[in-house]
């Protein structure tokens, strides 16, 4: 199964993510908003991060959890390329993520250039759950 697929939209990027679970298909997502930002390729696993994330609903969920990742590099410089969702859990309230990510601090001479990600969007966002495959639509405003 691929990881994931670019989709077409008329003025921003998009990617489909794909996963036997949804813990996997979050992960792909993660994966792929990292390509749009450089090449995963060339980041080593030089740092790892813990990443706990509550929200109302999995729409949310994917949203704040792809969040964390552009607050990360626009803030940090942090680009991951390694990533495990250990746990997505039903609560009380909402959901719950529990994860870790693996990368390095950005540099565009070794990372490419990248595409700057200014925001995650709801729109044309999907959450697809299957017996045995899961995958997730994102629109990223770039």
């Amino acid at each position: 199964m691929k990881k994931f697929e670019w989709i077409e939209h008329p003025a921003d990027a998009g990617f489909r993510a794909y996963g036997s679970d949804l813990e996997e298909a979050f992960e792909n997502a993660a994966l792929a908003l990292a390509e749009i930002i450089g090449k995963t390729d060339n980041v080593e696993t030089k740092e790892e991060i813990s990443i706990e994330i509550e929200s109302e609903d999995l729409e949310a969920l994917l949203f704040d959890w792809l969040d964390h990742f552009v607050y990360m590099f626009g803030a940090k410089d942090f680009i991951a390329s390694e990533f495990e969702v250990e746990e997505i859990s039903k609560e009380k309230e909402g959901y719950k993520l529990i994860a870790k990510a693996k990368g390095e601090e950005y540099n565009s001479e070794k990372h490419g250039p990248g595409t700057e990600v200014k925001a995650i969007t709801y729109h044309m966002m999907d959450i697809i759950r299957q017996t045995d495959h899961c995958s997730v639509q994102v629109i990223v405003d770039v």
